[in-house]
């Protein structure tokens, strides 16, 4: 008998949507997130560098890069095509513990995938690893919160609606996008320009297999930065049962948005690891990236402008 994926969902959607045909994103030049030294950083992390080595595994039969030691973090859009560009935008956030950043895995590949959908991407390269003394997610979600009101910013010169503005993550980047989901009260940095002026909220979030929602020696409760309200965006998770960083950090946070009855949807699947990006493999969660366009659909955010 073929077992089929645990679906938790606020609204019930069909499991399967065909995509577009892949259409290759042209990135714009990399925008600096900060006009000089980025919030609390000293500039003494050493140089930029991609950390992989030759003994670290392949993600279905291709390398990784595994961006390390980012003291100057930056946007890039990936601008959707012109002739079904529908407005929205998605904030990337690559993950890799706050430790590195998986650039392509979770980041150029995600953006390309983005704009095949109709949706603008913003990859952010955000500060890692963790600062000494500070919280692991405290630099990158400054990092987060800039970002969105960039983009709110330039929304009109970039084809973006401000009002379809989210964020999506992976492993760690879940966490930071969880984080930046409850946490745009307030600025958690000195306002810089009309940049900060703008909502950092984002509209909506999408989290792939993240990681640290939960404390699992305190009974998985949500993880105390991560205070979700009924003004929490309606959120997207995706995990699999046998994720060495637990399907209870998915299941709780989902628990905790809908007890805040906040629209949210959650895929839970038997096999499939952790780390696997968008790259296809024998395991049904490979699908995912179809049942994510078909979610962001239900809340209008593929509509063509009129």
């Amino acid at each position: 008998m073929k077992l089929l994926p645990l679906v938790l969902s606020a609204v019930i959607l069909p499991a399967v949507m065909p995509l577009m045909p892949s259409l290759r994103a042209e990135p714009q030049p990399p925008i600096s997130l900060w006009p000089g030294t980025a919030p609390g950083d000293k500039g003494d992390i050493g140089p930029e560098k991609d950390t992989t080595k030759p003994s670290d595994g392949l993600v279905a039969g291709k390398p990784v890069i595994r961006l390390g030691n980012v003291s100057q973090p930056t946007i890039t859009l990936y601008p959707a095509p012109r002739d079904h560009n529908t407005g929205a935008a998605v904030v990337v956030c690559p993950g890799g513990g706050y430790y590195i950043l998986a650039m392509d895995l979770e980041g150029t590949e995600v953006a390309e995938w983005l704009n095949s959908i109709g949706v603008n991407a913003v990859l952010l390269k955000y500060r890692v690893p963790a600062r000494k003394d500070r919280e692991r997610y405290a630099a990158p979600l400054q990092d987060a919160q800039r970002a969105i009101g960039l983009v709110r910013q330039h929304a009109a010169e970039w084809g973006v609606n401000p009002q379809r503005v989210g964020i999506m993550g992976f492993s760690a980047g879940g966490h930071l996008s969880a984080a930046a989901s409850c946490n745009f009260g307030r600025r958690t940095y000195e306002p810089v320009d009309a940049a900060d002026q703008t909502s950092c909220r984002p509209d909506f979030a999408m989290l792939i297999y993240p990681a640290y929602l939960t404390m699992e020696k305190e009974g998985d409760k949500v993880s105390p930065e991560l205070t979700v309200t009924a003004n929490t965006p309606p959120t997207f998770l995706v995990q699999t049962e046998d994720d060495p960083i637990r399907c209870e950090n998915s299941l709780f946070y989902y628990l905790a948005l809908k007890q805040a009855k906040v629209p949210a949807e959650l895929h839970l699947y038997p096999t499939g690891g952790h780390g696997y990006g968008l790259r296809p493999s024998k395991d049904a969660v490979t699908t995912w990236p179809r049942r994510a366009a078909r979610w962001m659909r239900g809340l209008g955010l593929l509509k063509l402008p009129n």
